[in-house]
């Protein structure tokens, strides 16, 4: 037996007061002798006698009412008891972690995991009577803010016939976390949870994450975990779908990769796998997948429109639909704002005449400035900047978050730009600054040609009619300056030497190319050589394009986006389920904002009043697709590791939960009796001394 409230125990040395009393009331009887009366004398001992053992018998009654009274109000309760009609009567405080993870949705003989798992709380919550309290955490993290449990049966009942099936993945310690807390904070004596999940390999805990759970879920503790998978179950899924492409044309091929992965123990024959492109099937292949394995398929299209554009891969039904279909999208842009910067109008003109001249479709809108305007020039409106001259100070600095936020940004020396200018203009953009000049202007005597080129770089896609015919034809350079990567990016052309012609450098969201030499004559003849025009116009597109390469976003996660220099003070964000949510953006608007209404999975669409200006895909977590499933072993050693003292029963699927569980349950609390008995002793102590009262009097 244990009490619900011990402190009240110290209420039993009032017991003794009922003994105090009795011990200062007692009366010494004279001894009187009356001949007379002699004959009385063996009669009133004997009611003496009687009066005694009366007075004996009022003060155990006293001091027995006294101990079942204070013993009531320190609640006993029985432990591994069911008396009749006391079952479960003391207060219980039960939190269920309920798994609303798309896993759940396979169906079998019964119907799905989930629906059978609903059916059972609500079967189960019929053990529970007024008063006591209630929380339901859902694994997927669909719950309030602040989960309470409450008493009210009805509301909870009602809360748990509204759960559906979510795309959002979660971790079962995680749940357990949160119920650790509410039970800690309980002052019932009964402490249960109750875990009801298909208990998904990998689901249960991050091997990083566990956490000691010794403090918050101590002996007192029941955890029942209800099973609700069984079988072989069979699942494929796409777990991924890549853009390979870096440069985005209209009437371009684009190239993707898919990953489909089969989860089950057997092998996936005829997988059919579909890429979409506005919801129109472009390229359809089949493929085989060995039991556990994955396959990347490589798929090719074209996209006939500009702007943005809704991607999804697609395999057939199985056993979980709702990994079956995996969302990516593209940006084809229709005008690219271009701003040449330079230091003499006369170094650009080659590449003006090479990027007017290679844009047929009209893409390119080029805008010229002198680079001692860079402060007037608003930055935002131009998705790549071309440097050609030197210069340092603040005003550069402007570059810098200009490339942060997304932009492009090529530089190459003015035809006057020297050693020290160059090297002022790379430090104040965070790039190698050059070493050495090499050769001399317009001095041919001494010339100097391209040793490698990377022909793997997005720059020379579809640059060449045959690939395994890929040439690129050095020009003669008369001088240069010398630049190493130094590590800190990636060469694309190199010299003779080793140096970098054209080198790439990643800088925040946007990229950088940096050149060698000037476009001008005097340098070299680069501007009349074949490649000049197509690498600068390819340039300009891949520098525009957005890096999506890690726009893998997870349903459930906050998502960062880059806005790009957007200033609007509203956004609206249209939902792939038809519904939207509006944004204000107030104080110093950045570049980037967190959206974190991620559950439903598909193409999200950022608006700024009726413009279209962003794009970002979120997609099921490929873990949750998983159909092996823990053992109970498994999670008894899961249990050991968050140091679980409590006692956990386990409940297979072809138990009776509500049948293991009131045989498990303990809490008889027998207050109820305590008092009553307290109550019948006093009725009777009073009966008693109204008796001995009377007795007395006739001695007397």
């Amino acid at each position: 037996m244990v009490f619900l409230n011990p402190a009240i125990l110290f209420g039993l040395l009032a017991a003794s007061i009922p003994i105090l009393i009795h011990l200062l009331n007692l009366r010494k009887l004279k001894k009187i002798e009356f001949s007379t009366l002699q004959f009385l004398k063996e009669l009133q001992k004997q009611k003496i006698r009687r009066i005694k053992i009366k007075q004996w018998l009022l003060l155990a009654l006293r001091v027995m009412i006294i101990l079942f009274l204070v013993t009531a109000f320190a609640r006993p309760t029985l432990e591994g008891v069911a008396l009749g009609g006391t079952t479960s009567a003391a207060k219980t405080t039960a939190v269920f972690i309920f798994d609303d993870t798309f896993s759940m949705s396979v169906i079998d003989a019964r119907g799905s995991y989930f629906n059978q798992a609903k059916e059972i709380m609500l079967d189960l919550l019929k053990n529970f009577q007024e008063g006591d309290e209630i929380a339901v955490i859902n694994i997927s993290g669909n719950n309030p803010e602040e989960l309470k449990p409450t008493t009210n049966l009805s509301e909870i009942i009602n809360s748990i016939q509204e759960i559906s099936i979510s795309n959002v993945s979660g971790s079962i310690h995680n749940s357990l976390i949160k119920a650790a807390r509410i039970i800690s904070e309980s002052k019932n004596f009964n402490k249960e949870i109750y875990i009801l999940t298909d208990f998904q390999q990998g689901r249960i805990t991050d091997e990083s994450a566990a956490s000691d759970l010794g403090e918050l879920l101590d002996q007192n503790i029941k955890l029942y975990t209800v099973q609700v998978s069984g079988g072989d179950v069979f699942n494929a899924a796409i777990t991924n779908i890549k853009v390979r492409s870096q440069i985005f044309e209209k009437n371009k091929p684009i190239s993707f990769e898919v990953t489909v992965t089969n989860f089950a123990a057997t092998p996936a024959l005829n997988v059919v796998v579909s890429l979409f492109m506005d919801d129109e099937r472009k390229v359809q292949q089949s493929v085989d997948i060995g039991a556990g394995q994955s396959q990347v398929l490589s798929m090719e299209t074209i996209a006939d429109r500009t702007g943005f554009i809704k991607i999804y891969a697609e395999i057939e039904d199985d056993a979980i639909l709702h990994d079956n279909r995996r969302y990516t999208n593209i940006f084809i842009p229709d005008q690219i704002p271009v701003l040449i910067l330079s230091d003499n109008e006369a170094d650009a003109a080659f590449l003006n005449l090479a990027l007017t001249a290679a844009d047929n479709d009209k893409t390119l809108n080029i805008t010229s400035r002198n680079l001692s305007q860079i402060a007037s020039v608003d930055l935002i409106r131009f998705k790549t900047v071309f440097v050609i001259g030197s210069g340092s100070g603040k005003r550069l600095e402007r570059l810098n978050s200009f490339v942060n936020s997304g932009g492009g940004l090529v530089l190459m020396p003015g035809s006057g730009t020297t050693l020290d200018g160059y090297q002022a203009l790379t430090s104040a953009l965070n790039l190698p600054q050059p070493s050495a000049s090499i050769g001399r202007i317009n001095d041919a005597s001494n010339i100097f040609n391209f040793d490698n080129v990377e022909f793997g770089h997005p720059l020379f896609s579809e640059l060449f009619v045959k690939k395994e015919k890929r040439n690129v034809e050095s020009p003669d350079i008369y001088h240069y300056f010398r630049i190493s990567t130094a590590g800190l990016g990636r060469n694309i052309i190199t010299m003779n030497d080793g140096s970098s012609f054209l080198g790439e450098y990643l800088n925040g969201s946007g990229k950088r190319l940096l050149f060698n030499l000037a476009p001008v004559l005097g340098w070299s003849n680069f501007p009349l050589k074949s490649i000049f025009a197509p690498l600068l116009h390819k340039s300009v597109f891949y520098l525009s394009a957005a890096d999506r390469r890690a726009d893998d976003h997870i349903a459930g996660s906050r998502v960062n986006l880059n806005l790009r220099g957007n200033v609007s003070p509203q956004l609206r964000i249209e939902q792939p389920e038809d519904s939207e949510e509006i944004i204000n953006r107030t104080g110093d608007i950045s570049n980037f904002i967190d959206f974190e209404n991620t559950s439903h999975v598909g193409n999200y669409k950022v608006f700024a009043g009726d413009e279209l200006i962003e794009m970002f895909a979120v997609n099921t977590d490929p873990l949750e697709s998983t159909v092996s499933y823990v053992t109970r072993s498994e999670f008894e050693e899961y249990l050991d590791k968050i140091n679980f003292k409590g006692k956990h029963i386990a409940i297979d699927r072809d138990m009776n939960p509500a049948e293991v569980i009131l045989q498990a349950r303990f809490g008889s609390e027998l207050w109820k009796y305590f008092l009553v008995v307290a109550l019948l002793l006093a009725l009777i102590e009073m009966l008693i001394a109204r008796n001995v009262k009377k007795e007395l009097a006739e001695v007397n």
